[in-house]
């Protein structure tokens, strides 16, 4: 069974690297904002059998419930790659053997994009990687099974994901998505994502609120 996870930090505190420029109110808007426009890409992929959302943030467990989504509940967040090994263990438990990590701040994913990853999943023990644009992080990690090899999310993410792969050792696919590669996490991304084509109708909402002269193309899933 192939399964997509979502694990969502405690939004009241999100992008702190955007401290400089957004009260937190304002990056809280904005995360949940994104956070809608990625659930909403994933509620039209037809080629994942079930998705999962770890988080302990009551709005996003709301949301994922609503769309019929399983909720895995955290009491506590050490880090995301603790997060998400814990989730893997999970899914893995109830039968998924094929398990793709999606982070919740892609303003510009649509479903095509998620469906290129999992069209790439490996028949056999392997993994599906798409960095961001610097190519120094993981942005999506598609993982067969899903407990392959532990996460190391944070900076420098890619290598240490490609590292983990030869060591098992089975094979690993870099997917270059430019949309999946398109994360916000300081104030040049913001920039970009003010100025941006195909920006998710929720973000480009968020934006219009935040910066009123900001144009924006929102598009569908």
């Amino acid at each position: 069974m192939r399964a997509i996870l979502i694990p969502v930090k405690d939004l009241s505190r999100a992008k702190q690297r955007l401290a400089a420029v957004l009260p937190q109110e304002s990056r809280t808007l904005l995360a949940r904002a994104m956070l809608a426009d990625v659930f909403r890409a994933v509620s039209a992929v037809r080629s994942a059998e079930a998705v999962f959302v770890a988080s302990s943030d009551a709005g996003a467990l709301a949301a994922a419930q609503a769309r019929g989504w399983e909720c895995l509940v955290e009491t506590q967040q050490h880090s995301e790659s603790d997060s998400v090994d814990a989730a893997s263990l999970l899914c893995a438990a109830r039968g998924v053997t094929a398990l793709l990590r999606l982070p919740g701040d892609l303003p510009l994913v649509r479903a095509v994009d998620i469906e290129d990853v999992l069209a790439a999943c490996p028949g056999r023990p392997g993994a599906v990687l798409v960095p961001s644009r610097d190519g120094q992080g993981t942005n999506a990690l598609l993982r067969t099974p899903p407990n392959l090899f532990p996460s190391h999310f944070g900076p420098g993410s890619l290598a240490k994901h490609l590292a983990e792969a030869r060591r098992h050792p089975v094979g690993a696919q870099v997917l270059r998505l430019p949309r999946i590669e398109f994360d916000v996490d300081d104030e040049a991304d913001l920039r970009t994502l003010a100025a941006a084509e195909g920006v998710g109708e929720c973000t480009a909402a968020a934006l219009r609120e935040l910066f009123p002269r900001a144009v924006t193309r929102p598009v569908g899933p």
